[in-house]
């Protein structure tokens, strides 16, 4: 029997028969890279969707773009202690003003996006001197800059305007440390070392925590160059010189804030220096189960302060940061990406979480810049499953799809002020401010009722003060009980005398048509602060009802001439004026 012949096969002249013509081109490798990139943005525009028509939140309304002078030059903006991060609201505020916020989201997610981006060539780089197996390598940064992207925690960073110092700052400190860990050589070129102090200078002018890049950039050099050695930190002496230099400044001027201190020691008024240090003992770790598992962010933590090691478990965080420590420097050479990010991790939390006293303490915002240690563990971690590299993509985008589908709700909170404060009243039912700010926000929405209830529980669980009396007047005047907006609202002019005080008694007078008392108050206001319009725009409603046209026309040109752009007076001159023709032509 014959077998056949399993060679090539051959047309009817007995030549070689072409193979059959490929499908399909294949693609270019950066085509891939350039879709997942488009991808990513496409899943970060939709998580942070809901937030991007958002109300000014919070600390936003005290931003400059919401001041009376947003209208002053570019000088006068960058001429705060953080002028990047003023040009940048400068900018919105050129494009959009206060009428809309959407610019400002706009750029808050542009600039995550950038930073994320650096990630994942910052996780490559590493990922490639820790010889992690180069076919995974890709994912595997992919992965980090992913769950940066499209983390649940950033959204405080990103979807609240006031939170733009984080990701901006953050941004630049990354840019910086993408420059130094792409040089061609080992020591870095003059050239090298100008573009990352540039960029470390921008940084630090957008908010001042990312001084902790000099750490990274001497932990890196140590750690990879060669590895375990100080030669990289001395052949990058045109880099350390500058950073040294600025350095010894930023000590002088520490321990020149140290030694004006009012207090005994460096102390914030709450506590002090080694008090909120035991209390980072603890949050460290509150910041690392937040990144594992983030269930249950706030907007205000009611994480209360050790006062002593012993107090609420500081030994213990402290203890476990130093076993840690220990055991990420004993086995240093066998996990040496996992080692590495733990002490990146506690070198980009330092100037928040260690012994400069801040009066929150804890934030979700300040996890931003310290997440790319964690983000070092985990890959780490990941890189040792044996599994193929199809599957560990997949199980990448799994991870990505379900953090933007939780990045997504937790935008949904932040884009209103009711929802952010009734979730954050909920999560810390014993924080005062959680409740005195769900009240300011129910009286802006002109549900009174409930405001009155949320300021009677931020007075159970704070010293009164006269911002919240003053609010407190307010709603009950909104439900139309003046005796007790008036008890509340004197209270708060004995406390803190104020122009705005006075006239929000007024108003409350003009309601009930005591036009004298009301006067009496506006004059006070007057006396306190002769610049403040909405006086000369109340007393010009109390002649209108008092039929004195001519004093009212005369009260509305002066609240103009103070401040042109208010919109209310001008409608109510309009209104007199015409109503004094009106007589005029009866005569």
């Amino acid at each position: 029997m014959k077998r056949k012949h399993r060679g090539m096969r051959k047309d009817a002249a007995g030549a070689p028969a072409p193979a059959p013509a490929a499908t399909a081109a294949a693609w270019p490798e950066w085509r891939y890279y350039a879709l997942g990139a488009a991808a990513a943005v496409l899943a970060l525009f939709w998580a942070y969707g809901p937030s991007m028509r958002g109300a000014f939140l919070f600390d936003d309304n005290v931003l400059p773009f919401s001041l009376p002078n947003a209208s002053a030059s570019l000088g006068d903006w960058v001429r705060d202690r953080r002028p990047v991060l003023m040009f940048t609201y400068w900018v919105n505020s050129q494009i959009s003003g206060v009428e809309s916020s959407y610019s400002y989201h706009i750029l808050n997610v542009i600039l995550h996006a950038v930073a994320s981006g650096l990630i994942f060539f910052i996780v490559r780089r590493l990922l490639d001197w820790a010889q992690v197996e180069k076919a995974r390598r890709d994912v595997l940064a992919a992965l980090a800059a992913l769950v940066f992207l499209l983390h649940p925690a950033q959204t405080e960073a990103v979807a609240y305007l006031a939170g733009r110092s984080e990701a901006l700052s953050a941004m630049l400190a990354f840019a910086a440390f993408t420059v130094f860990l792409y040089r061609r050589e080992k020591a870095a070129t003059w050239t090298v070392a100008a573009a990352v102090l540039a960029l470390f200078a921008l940084a630090l002018l957008a908010k001042e925590q990312t001084i902790a890049l000099a750490g990274l950039l001497l932990l890196t050099d140590y750690w990879w160059n060669p590895g375990f050695s100080f030669q990289g930190v001395r052949a990058n002496w045109r880099l350390y010189l500058p950073v040294g230099a600025a350095a010894l400044a930023g000590v002088a001027w520490l321990w020149n804030t140290i030694m004006r201190s009012t207090t005994a020691g460096f102390a914030f008024k709450d506590f002090t220096w080694y008090q909120y240090f035991f209390t980072q003992c603890r949050a460290l770790f509150v910041y690392a189960g937040m990144f594992l598992l983030p269930v249950n962010l706030t907007a205000d933590w009611d994480f209360r302060v050790s006062r002593t090691i012993l107090d609420r478990g500081a030994l213990f965080g402290l203890l476990a940061l130093v076993g840690l420590a220990a055991a990420a420097w004993h086995y240093r050479r066998r996990f040496p990406l996992a080692s590495f990010g733990f002490f990146v991790y506690l070198v980009l939390m330092a100037p928040t979480s260690s012994i400069l006293p801040i009066a929150d303490t804890i934030a979700e915002r300040r996890l931003y810049f310290g997440m790319p240690g964690l983000l070092l563990i985990l890959v780490d971690a990941v890189s040792r499953l044996k599994v193929e590299r199809k599957a560990l993509a997949a199980a990448c985008l799994m991870v990505a799809l379900v953090a933007a589908a939780a990045t997504h709700a937790r935008a949904r909170v932040w884009a209103d002020a009711v929802a952010l404060w009734e979730d954050t009243a909920a999560k810390s039912p014993g924080k005062w401010r959680a409740h005195f700010q769900l009240g300011s926000a129910y009286l802006d929405q002109g549900r009174c009722d409930l405001a009155v209830r949320e300021y009677q529980k931020t007075a159970q669980l704070h010293a009164v003060g006269y911002d919240l009396l003053l609010d407190w007047g307010l709603a009950y005047a909104c439900l139309k009980q003046p005796e007790e907006a008036l008890a509340k609202l004197r209270l708060s002019a004995i406390m803190n005398p104020s122009a705005h005080v006075h006239t929000q008694i007024a108003k409350v007078y003009a309601e009930q048509s005591k036009w004298d008392e009301a006067l009496a108050e506006l004059a006070t206001a007057e006396k306190i602060d002769p610049n403040d319009a909405v006086i000369y725009a109340y007393r010009g409603k109390v002649h209108m009802n008092t039929s004195q046209v001519l004093e009212a026309v005369k009260d509305y040109q002066r609240a103009l001439a103070i401040d042109p752009n208010f919109e209310d007076a001008r409608q109510d001159l309009s209104k007199a004026v015409t109503y004094l023709r009106s007589i005029t032509r009866k005569k």
